[in-house]
C-alpha cells in the first residue's frame, strides 16, 4: 500500500525545486537549489553560517563608491522616527539604503549657489552659465578665459556700445589689447560712409590662431547699433 505525502498547509511552501532537479535535503524555504542558506541583510547568524563573510567588518562600506559622509552601520535618519526604532538593528541598516541615495542628491542641493559661481562652477556647465548672460564664448577657448568672461559679464553690460566696453571685452576674449581706429573729421567730411564706421586693430604674436568669426560677433554684438565695425589682424 502506498503512502502519499500530504500537501503543505495553505501559506507554507515545500521544498524549492527547479524543473527536475530535487531540492536538497534539510533545504528550507529560504534557500536556493544548493542548499546555501539565504539571511536577509543585516541579520544576525543563522544555521546555515555567518551573514557576513569570516574576515569582514559588519560597519565596512558595502563597495568603494559609498558617498562621502554617509554612516555605514546605522542610518543617521533614525533621528527622525520615533525613539522606538532606534532600538531596532534591521532599521537602522534599512534606512542607509535610502540615506546613500538622497545625502548626494541634498548636498548637492545645499551647494547650488556653486554651480552657478564661475569660479567653481563645472567645466560643462559654463556654455549653460553664458547662455544665461547672453556672452559670446567659443568652445575652444581656455576653460580659465570662458570662466573669466562670464565673471566679467555684469560690466561688460554696463559698458557695452562704447569703446570702453569693446575694448575690455575682446581683451577678456581673445588675451590681446585692442586698438580701435575712428575715422577723423577729414576722412569722414571726404567720404561720408565713414562716419559710423571704426576699425577694430588687434596687433598678435605671428604664427597665433585667432578665430575671427567669434571675435567678429563680439564686435557686432557690443558696438553701437547704428556703427559697422571691421576686425584688422596684423601678425608679427
Amino acid at each position: 500500500m502506498s503512502t502519499r505525502e500530504a500537501p503543505p498547509p495553505p501559506g507554507v511552501l515545500g521544498p524549492v525545486t527547479t524543473g527536475n532537479v530535487p531540492a536538497t535535503p534539510g533545504a528550507d524555504s529560504l534557500s536556493p537549489v544548493g542548499g546555501s542558506p539565504v539571511h536577509p541583510a543585516g541579520g544576525g547568524d543563522g544555521p546555515g553560517g555567518p551573514a557576513f563573510p569570516a574576515g569582514t567588518d559588519r560597519h565596512e562600506p558595502p563597495d568603494e563608491a559609498w558617498p562621502p559622509g554617509v554612516p555605514t552601520d546605522r542610518s543617521s535618519y533614525l533621528q527622525y522616527l520615533p525613539a522606538i526604532y532606534g532600538r531596532n538593528d534591521f532599521m537602522a541598516r534599512y534606512l542607509l539604503i535610502f540615506e546613500a541615495i538622497l545625502s548626494p542628491i541634498e548636498r548637492t542641493i545645499a551647494n547650488i549657489s556653486d554651480i552657478f559661481d564661475p569660479a567653481t562652477a563645472p567645466s560643462d556647465i559654463l556654455p549653460w552659465l553664458g547662455s544665461w548672460l547672453g556672452v559670446v564664448m567659443d568652445e575652444n577657448w581656455p576653460e580659465e578665459r570662458r570662466r573669466d568672461l562670464i565673471r566679467n559679464a555684469a560690466e561688460l553690460y554696463h559698458w557695452r556700445g562704447t569703446r570702453r566696453g569693446l575694448t575690455h571685452y575682446i581683451h577678456v576674449a581673445t588675451g590681446f589689447e585692442p586698438e580701435i581706429i575712428e575715422p577723423t573729421l577729414s576722412e569722414i567730411s571726404s567720404s561720408r560712409g565713414q562716419a559710423f564706421r571704426f576699425t577694430v586693430r588687434l596687433r598678435v604674436p605671428r604664427g597665433t590662431r585667432l578665430d575671427r568669426p567669434s571675435i567678429q560677433r563680439i564686435i557686432d554684438a557690443e558696438k553701437p547699433a547704428f556703427a559697422v565695425g571691421v576686425l584688422e589682424v596684423i601678425f608679427g
